[in-house]
């Protein structure tokens, strides 16, 4: 694989990374099983491994710590903060209280000593960005964190902790990394300019928009992975399906499977450092790693930009961030009393 430069890190990594999502009860419960998937990555080239403490409630930790036995110093590490890990009120988000917990038990679970990069898993509305920078600047400055990052972050607050960082002389977010795929193009717009103005590497996720990308998902279709329940509403939204259903000739026309289509299309933006993949078994994983040398010339990309126009989502993603003022309706709506005042 040729490696990129994580931001201005001066980090080399691979064009895909491994994400472990699906490592631990959340997926593929069988540790060495999954441990074999993440050797196998490794041995392809691939030295970018992300986790988070959220995932199958720090299983995937300790099975990525297993994995990397002997291996630590090859493999570009990070992980990430902010879900609830338990009932505890303050088991989450991003204080310093947690921040400074949470790292403690992460690398435990990890087995290591320090994290390449510790992202902030989403914002928290609730913690001013200076407190989450200053515990962040603690870590780097102790050797248990290289860099810093965000996840799922807005471009206007990428900028506000970029401008906190400099007024007070805290380390700043050198990484973000957000949902992109052709079906979820908007942070073309502003986030992934904004991360190239600030020198900022990206690792997107879900560039395969969260299986429907696959081209196992068809209009009119339903598959065998969900007989038993109601499918998930993004397999559903029909203005992914239209997109989809446009996207499929055209990868035959080339000769690609969907997943190296989508795959090559996420990291052939300037502003994209990596990809994320998220294997749950090793068919997944051989699939995704044989299409690593695709690459899309223009008028496959022309076409794509026809079918899906840039800076656009085909539909909501489903898991992506809504901030507070979207999501809280006291937020977005005056008080009866207000509304009705003359």
């Amino acid at each position: 694989m040729k490696y990129r430069t994580l931001g201005r890190t001066g980090i080399e990594v691979s064009p895909y990374c491994l994400g472990t999502m699906m490592f631990g009860a959340m997926g593929n419960p069988d540790h060495d099983d999954s441990i074999r998937i993440i050797h196998r990555a490794l041995d392809a080239g691939i030295n970018f491994v992300d986790t988070a403490d959220v995932y199958s409630a720090g299983e995937s930790e300790v099975i990525v710590g297993k994995a990397l036995k002997g291996r630590r110093d090859d493999v570009v590490l990070a992980s990430k903060v902010h879900y609830p890990m338990g009932g505890d009120p303050n088991h989450r988000g991003n204080s310093r209280r947690w921040i400074m917990t949470a790292v403690e038990n992460s690398l435990r679970r990890l087995q290591t000593d320090h994290l390449d990069l510790y992202q902030i898993h989403r914002p928290d509305p609730a913690v001013d960005v200076e407190e989450t920078l200053s515990a962040l600047s603690d870590l780097v400055h102790s050797g248990k964190v290289r860099a810093i990052g965000t996840s799922t972050f807005p471009a206007s607050e990428i900028v506000e902790a970029q401008w906190v960082a400099e007024r007070r002389g805290l380390e700043r977010f050198r990484t973000e990394q957000p949902p992109y795929s052709i079906v979820n193009r908007s942070i073309e717009r502003e986030v992934l300019p904004v991360c190239q103005r600030y020198g900022m590497g990206t690792l997107v996720w879900s560039p395969l928009g969260q299986g429907l990308l696959t081209g196992r998902y068809r209009k009119g279709r339903q598959t065998d992975t969900h007989r038993s329940g109601s499918m998930p509403q993004h397999f559903t939204d029909q203005r992914k399906i239209d997109v989809v259903e446009q996207l499929i000739p055209l990868a035959e026309k080339a000769g690609l499977p969907m997943t190296h289509l989508a795959m090559a299309f996420a990291i052939a933006h300037p502003g994209v450092t990596s990809a994320i993949i998220g294997p749950r078994t090793m068919q997944q994983l051989d699939d995704l790693l044989a299409g690593a040398d695709v690459t899309l010339d223009d008028e496959i990309l022309d076409r794509i930009d026809e079918i899906a126009p840039p800076g656009t989502d085909a539909g909501p993603n489903d898991v992506s961030y809504t901030p507070p003022a979207i999501s809280h309706v006291n937020l977005r709506r005056r008080p009866v009393a207000e509304r009705s005042a003359v």
